[in-house]
């Protein structure tokens, strides 16, 4: 994702099919390809993480999810623009988000 000015307005929608459970504080995101789950990419997501996989809609912007996760984990949007930056660069780079046109 670039860092750019315009970057907090990107939407993602989240890529191919995965199979997604919450045990506890965590989310279990586990890809399915060619009808089979890739037991071999696993990914964990803490709290926050998991916050943010749920609202990976494709009709919210980086903006607007920063704002419900300072919102709902009481963090300053700031802070949380940047985490959530940072979380959807790492999901692009795995292939577990794309963005959308605007």
């Amino acid at each position: 994702m670039s860092a750019g000015s315009e970057s907090h307005l990107i939407r993602f929608r989240i890529a191919g099919d995965h199979a997604t459970r919450r045990i506890g504080d965590e989310t279990i995101v586990v890809p399915v390809r060619a009808r089979v789950a890739d037991l071999e990419s696993i990914y964990t997501f803490n709290e926050v993480g998991g916050a943010i996989w749920a609202l990976v809609d494709g009709e919210r912007n980086v903006s607007e999810i920063a704002r419900a996760l300072a919102a709902d984990f009481e963090i300053s949007e700031e802070g949380a623009l940047a985490d959530v930056r940072r979380f959807f660069a790492t999901l692009e780079d795995e292939g577990l988000v794309e963005p959308l046109a605007s």
